[in-house]
């Protein structure tokens, strides 16, 4: 059986005498299914199983076809996320340690994770124990919210690092689950899977505040958290006395391709802010105004950090510790949920099951990620894709028609190469 041992730390509590696909081949299924924007479990059956599919799990797997639809869901019921989280970890540490991923530091030193939360699944009805209920106008919805930490570069890259499931631990409970109390968890585990990684967290508003200032301390992380008009009062108003008086802290710069956007940075630095546990905190402020000049708009972003800010580094700290926050909109929820991916699509209703499958979309997202902006594949396909749509449709009509032999698998493990990023 050929295949790279992502899924080896994952345990089978099946009777491997009586089965008939290793779990690697399920693994790998669930993969196509989304690299493929198949969209739901059961074109597996429809679109995978053809000859020339076969042929290629059994040069992969030893395996006689593809595994069904099905054959997935009851399969994953019977296994632990947790190991699949770890397998993303794993992934993201491996990039990390072999300095893929260096070159997009801000600084030259620090990764920005994103942690924000998005929807993953609604109900009409009660699905399990674990729903979070939301009523309006007398109905009542059910829902799944998930947490994510997400590690997003100024190239584009937006790979789950960590995600922590929303979730109640009972029918009624006293207090429901929330983002917030998410974030904690959150923000413990990753200090422990991650304790050396040099982090610059990217947040929203909803995290201005003293316990998230005071567990960044502690971590020894680096932040940069929008400021509204609505947060910190006096944080706000002195920034707006002192930022007038302070000429030498501003810098104006024109971007854009015919510099016609004009960005004005203001910052103040060393900010004394009282918590409501009368603990100080040391913060920095920096605003940026942008204007575009053919338009005649106007936008100002506002955040708070505790990065020290200078006029030789305030435009990369605005643009990759503020600005870069979007990715994991753009690049990370809106492509899992309208690319194809169908994040809030109910590939289950066994709730470890839908943890599985999500965790899967995660790593077939950062597999996808990695083959599309590697330099490999420029070398190996002479048309461009023109879409990530066009990639999954013909990476299916790949998988579907080319048969893929023992000895086409051998040769191409006994093959050298190098895959390089755009680092612009």
């Amino acid at each position: 059986m050929l295949f790279p041992p992502l899924f080896n730390q994952v345990t089978d509590a099946r009777d491997q005498n009586k089965i008939t696909y290793p779990l690697p081949a399920l693994a790998f299924s669930a993969l196509l299914l989304f690299m493929c924007h198949l969209k739901a479990r059961r074109q597996i059956g429809y679109l995978l199983r053809t000859a020339a599919s076969k042929a290629t799990y059994q040069a992969l797997f030893g395996i006689e076809n593809c595994p069904h639809g099905d054959t997935l869901n009851q399969a994953f019921s019977r296994l632990n996320p947790d190991q699949f989280q770890e397998i993303i970890c794993t992934m993201a540490s491996k990039l990390l340690r072999k300095k893929v991923l260096a070159p997009y530091r801000v600084l030259e030193k620090y990764y920005v994770i994103v942690i924000d939360g998005t929807g993953m699944i609604t109900y009409n009805e009660r699905h399990c124990p674990h729903c979070l209920t939301r009523t309006s106008k007398g109905k009542t919805m059910y829902y799944h919210p998930v947490l994510e930490a997400k590690l997003v570069t100024a190239n584009g890259f937006a790979f789950s690092l960590m995600t922590e499931f929303i979730e109640n631990e009972q029918i009624t409970p006293n207090k429901q689950d929330c983002e917030l109390k998410a974030f904690y968890r959150l923000a413990d585990r990753l200090k422990r899977r991650f304790p050396q990684l040099p982090i610059l967290l990217s947040l929203d508003g909803l995290y201005a505040g003293g316990p998230t200032f005071a567990l960044c301390e502690r971590f020894q992380w680096k932040y940069m958290i929008v400021l509204t008009d609505k947060d910190l009062t006096s944080v706000n108003q002195e920034f707006d006395a002192l930022s007038l008086l302070q000429a030498d802290k501003t810098l104006t710069v024109s971007t854009g391709k015919a510099r016609t956007i004009k960005q004005e940075y203001r910052w103040v630095t060393d900010i004394i802010y009282e918590d409501s546990h009368h603990r100080d905190h040391t913060l920095n402020v920096v605003q940026c105004r942008e204007t575009d000049t053919t338009k005649g708009t106007q936008t100002t972003f506002k955040w708070v950090t505790n990065l020290p800010i200078r006029a030789n580094n305030v435009v990369a700290i605005a643009t990759q510790g503020g600005r870069d926050r979007w990715k994991i909109e753009n690049e990370g929820f809106n492509a899992q949920k309208k690319g194809g991916y169908e994040l809030e699509h109910a590939y289950s209703t066994d709730t470890t099951t839908c943890k599985i499958f999500y965790y899967m979309l995660q790593i077939a997202h950062c597999m996808t990620q990695l083959i599309t902006k590697g330099s490999l594949i420029e070398k190996l396909i002479t048309t461009p894709f023109g879409s990530l749509k066009n990639f999954a449709f013909r990476l299916l009509e790949a998988w579907r028609n080319q048969r893929i032999s023992q000895k086409d698998v051998d040769d191409f493990l006994s093959k050298r190469f190098q895959i390089r990023f755009d680092s612009s």
